[in-house]
């Protein structure tokens, strides 16, 4: 396959979809895949299985894509009647291992398989959805312990990344994406507390966040920014 490929993990949810109309919708990439682990995706990924990221990963590799973007929409932040905790005396352990799995694990993972898949000598973009309440030096509030530990465990591993890979590549932009709070199914428990006019529909998050990361640089590699482009300090 020739031309510009971008990849999107995670595409059959809200953002991830948005995220991959909208660079369909564009003229920056030739072709645009899709993976996940239903709907249209040539070959089903899982981010909290590793055998399925790789098997993904060397499905890539076969079929001669070079991703120039790797765009990870994947996240935990309730599931069933499990939520984010409001105490010390929610904690599960199960409940705290499965946040670390999806937000944190399965992006570092899907970094260990598809980054070595991108160009060596050209800008390459990694992004990585994580979210405010993942900034240590940002926390007010408290709360939702899981869900702000995993992610805040995602931007460490982002840093490093782009540590890392900027020996492999100088022009390797890694970053963690906050999306802001978007009207998806990952959002819904908690949009009563959205101020009026803060809740972004998918598709505009989708392209905020594609504006933002088209414009960072390598000097901006392993550093956090919100869907309006302003940094977020770890």
């Amino acid at each position: 396959m020739t031309g510009p490929a971008a990849v999107v993990v995670g595409a059959s949810g809200g953002i991830g979809r948005a995220v991959a109309d909208a660079l369909e919708a564009g003229s920056r990439y030739d072709s645009v895949i899709r993976l996940s682990r239903s709907g249209d995706s040539p070959v089903p990924i899982d981010v909290t299985c590793e055998d399925s990221i790789s098997h993904a990963a060397k499905w890539l590799a076969d079929s001669q894509i070079t991703p120039s973007l790797l765009f990870v929409a994947t996240g935990l932040l309730h599931q069933a009647d499990r939520g984010p905790e409001k105490s010390l005396r929610q904690l599960d352990a199960d409940w705290l291992i499965e946040n670390y799995r999806v937000n944190a694990i399965g992006p570092a993972l899907v970094a260990k398989y598809f980054l070595p898949l991108m160009a060596r000598k050209e800008t390459i973009r990694f992004a990585a959805l994580s979210a405010r309440v993942g900034s240590i030096s940002d926390n007010r509030l408290g709360g939702w312990h899981g869900y702000r530990a995993s992610k805040a465990a995602l931007n460490m591993m982002i840093r490093n990344l782009s540590i890392e890979w900027s020996r492999k590549n100088e022009k390797s932009i890694i970053v963690a994406l906050h999306p802001g709070t978007v009207d998806t199914a990952l959002s819904v428990p908690f949009q009563g507390n959205v101020p009026p006019g803060k809740l972004l529909d998918s598709g505009r998050a989708a392209g905020q966040l594609l504006t933002v990361l088209d414009a960072l640089e390598p000097a901006d590699s392993g550093k956090i920014f919100a869907w309006d482009g302003r940094e977020i300090e770890p």
